[in-house]
């Protein structure tokens, strides 16, 4: 017989968070959330529909949206910046201090945005000064969206931590119902009016949702995880380092560079193959159907706002499914079925028929940036150890936003521009997709771990 015994892990410790509390954070991070994708809904619909108009006049179509959408791929590359200065700080000093820079400098980018002259009224200034606000709403969104989801995760109940976790894809989605709705009814503006004061108004009203966000943020508690966290730390620096930190950083000392960041690598993976079926779906589609397709300009408004609505159905769906089956398995059945989706979607786009393209652009964002955006949000948390948390997983994020989902639409539409066709774009669909899928075979099952351990999952 055996004298060898099996040890049965005991279950993660629940966060110590009051009922009140929970709902002030779980409330606070939707509205922030929210700011940040009517940040980006906002600025994808205007690129995708007026910005040609207003700051690059005179291009040929396809040119003018393609400077429009480079404009809107800057915004990404100040994220990575973002992600490495307030992570550290938000490892540092707490998550509630980063999440309350973050509203500032993004409401206050967007409002400003809505009082921008045009090229018409001061030239080349105006599209540099777009670029700058672009610069600053990207640093700010740099450790938002990460932010968040630590936040939510880090304050819910074990058990359904996917679930909780989803209600910064319900900010996301709510953001997006905003603009568009917004959007929706100021396209119905002759062109004249439009393109004259109407575009403003979404830009300004986006003052009321920062200033919500802002409110509740300064009253919310820490997240109880970092609070642990410090309390270890000063035990460490009080001398009494456990015995497993140290001999984990003897082992991180032997290990080759991608062994040591395996989980940024497998947050990158996933976040790649999220964000660029994700940005094409919601923003690209948006201006190929109104400047390619030439279909009215509603239409695309019309579809992101019916499936932001669906969305509040789908997010919690996909966050529950999460809880119930498993992180992985629920990220790997939706980049099957984003692979699954990409040919047939600009196939039936191409018939122009409104219903049909309608409908495309409903069932691509729900799976490609509500639903699988759902089951990311506790993912990544729960890959991570406590140490660097928000740093690394800001940095994953952000870094798979630039490679993919801030220059998506730039680069498909410099693939229509080369190929003057659908078909590279659809690849490229398919391809972001794809890198999705094989990563979840190389990442662990996460599903309720405890998120006070300092070593990463992987």
């Amino acid at each position: 017989m055996s004298n060898q015994t099996t040890t049965v892990e005991p279950p993660a410790p629940e966060p110590r968070v009051s009922r009140p509390d929970f709902l002030r954070a779980t409330a606070s991070v939707w509205l922030g959330t929210t700011m940040e994708y009517v940040d980006f809904a906002l600025y994808g619909l205007a690129a995708g529909l007026v910005f040609g108009d207003l700051f690059f006049p005179g291009a040929d179509p396809a040119v003018a949206l393609l400077s429009g959408f480079a404009t809107y791929a800057v915004g990404f590359l100040a994220r990575p910046v973002g992600a490495i200065v307030l992570g550290r700080i938000g490892d540092k000093h707490g998550r509630k201090v980063v999440l309350v820079a973050t509203i500032i400098l993004m409401g206050g980018s967007t409002t400003l945005i809505g009082a921008l002259p045009t090229f018409a009224q001061i030239g080349v200034a105006a599209p540099a000064l777009l670029v700058l606000l672009r610069i600053c709403q990207g640093f700010g969104a740099g450790a938002e969206l990460s932010g968040g989801a630590i936040m939510l995760a880090e304050s819910s109940p074990n058990r359904i931590r996917g679930f909780v976790s989803a209600f910064i894809a319900l900010g996301s989605n709510s953001g997006t119902l905003l603009a568009s709705g917004v959007w929706l009814l100021v396209t119905q503006l002759p062109k004249a009016e439009l393109l004259s004061w109407g575009w403003r108004i979404p830009f300004l009203c986006s003052i009321l949702v920062t200033v919500a966000a802002l409110v509740l943020r300064r009253v919310m508690k820490e997240s109880p995880i970092f609070l642990a966290e410090k309390e270890r730390r000063a035990h460490i620096a009080a001398g009494a380092r456990p015995v497993e930190d140290a001999q984990g950083a003897a082992q991180a000392d032997g290990r080759r560079f991608f062994a040591r960041n395996k989980a940024f690598f497998v947050m990158l993976g996933l976040r790649i193959g999220e964000n660029g079926p994700s940005y094409l779906a919601q923003t690209f589609i948006v201006g190929y159907v109104t400047k390619v397709l030439v279909l009215d300009k509603s239409l695309s408004a019309s579809a992101v706002f019916v499936a932001s609505l669906i969305g509040f159905a789908v997010i919690p769906l996909a966050g529950y499914a999460s809880d119930r089956f498993g992180r992985r398995i629920t990220y790997r059945a939706f980049c099957i079925a984003l692979v699954a989706f990409a040919f047939p979607a600009f196939m039936l786009m191409d018939t122009k028929d409104p219903g049909i393209v309608f409908a495309t652009i409903v069932v691509g964002m729900a799976l490609a940036s509500l639903g699988i955006f759902a089951v990311q949000a506790a993912y990544g948390v729960e890959l991570f150890g406590s140490t660097n948390r928000y740093t690394r997983m800001a940095i994953a994020k952000e870094v798979g936003s630039l490679l993919s989902g801030g220059t998506a639409p730039l680069f498909a539409s410099a693939l229509l521009v080369q190929f003057g066709h659908w078909w590279p774009i659809a690849v490229y669909f398919a391809a972001t997709a794809t890198i999705g899928l094989v990563t979840t075979f190389f990442a662990p099952e996460t599903r309720g771990r405890d998120l006070t351990l300092v070593s990463d999952a992987v």
